[in-house]
């Protein structure tokens, strides 16, 4: 029997901050790493660059080489170009609608920086980066990229012109485009005023919902931009009206129930596993930039 996921609390994104030199975000998420974490497990933390105009540059600005292990990151462009290099020699240029899906796991560098040709002429950029914890079973696999395209994303209308578009997992019936490592859903969803949208997530998954832009009712209960709703486990409909044009993420997955530990950009699950990383890091072995 379907019943509806109640709405437990609306969480208020934190005030924004620069990471690096060029990325100005507001962390969107309770604190996945600290003692609510398992309360949004598998997920982490997620970042959201809110439209802002960036001036032209002879020097592409952004975050430059640093490692990461235990994890993966998802990168969503929605204006802007984003260009990734890492040390598995994976090369990306992100376009608005492109989706990067990085797995540390065994520890890797990269950087993420405003691609070349857009630092020299500027413009508005928009994106959202989410980290998604990987299982221990995983932690100290070798690490890889996906580049998913806009065009590789499936996407189901709602509307004349809202959509949502299935990054990782499925909705209705219809598979996302990235590979992941446990179970999630990651939902990218544009509605217009009056749109509106039912769907199912599992029961046993955590789930949330977080406004971008636009003002939404979620089963009941107003969500306006840069506010996330976390839900009871107990349900598995979702009810979403577009009260303004709307633009949103729906995350929901199965729980990892194992400790979180983490230092910065590791995450493991012990003390010991972190001075491990750390010192693989300090050591050379998690590769280098070309």
């Amino acid at each position: 029997m379907k019943t509806q996921k109640h709405v437990s609390q609306i969480v208020i994104a934190a005030a924004p901050h620069m990471v690096g030199d060029g990325f100005r975000v507001q962390s969107t998420l309770p604190g996945g790493t600290r003692s609510e974490g398992n309360r949004i497990s598998p997920f982490i933390m997620m970042d959201y660059a809110a439209p802002n105009y960036i001036p032209p540059s002879v020097r592409p600005k952004g975050v430059g080489e640093h490692p990461h292990k235990g994890f993966e990151t998802v990168t969503i462009v929605y204006q802007g170009e984003l260009e990734h290099r890492d040390s598995t020699g994976s090369h990306g240029l992100l376009f608005p609608g492109d989706v990067q899906w990085m797995t540390a796991a065994g520890g890797i560098l990269h950087e993420e920086k405003y691609s070349e040709a857009f630092s020299k002429q500027g413009g508005k950029v928009e994106f959202a980066q989410l980290w998604v914890n990987l299982p221990k079973a995983f932690k100290n696999n070798p690490p890889s990229y996906q580049n998913l395209t806009k065009a590789a994303i499936p996407v189901i209308k709602v509307s004349e012109e809202g959509y949502v578009r299935v990054i990782a997992g499925e909705y209705d019936g219809v598979k996302g485009a990235a590979t992941t490592f446990s179970p999630v859903n990651v939902l990218d969803i544009r509605l217009k005023k009056d749109d509106q949208i039912t769907f199912s997530v599992p029961e046993d998954f955590n789930t949330a919902a977080v406004v971008f832009q636009g003002e939404a009712d979620v089963n009941g209960q107003s969500l306006k931009a840069v506010e996330t709703a976390l839900f009871e486990k107990e349900g598995t409909e979702i009810t979403i009206k577009a009260l303004k044009d709307l633009s949103m993420l729906v995350l929901s997955g199965e729980p990892i129930n194992e400790p979180i530990f983490a230092y910065g950009p590791f995450v493991m699950t012990t003390e010991e596993e972190i001075r491990t990383a750390i010192d693989d890091y300090n050591a050379g072995k998690m590769g280098e930039l070309n």
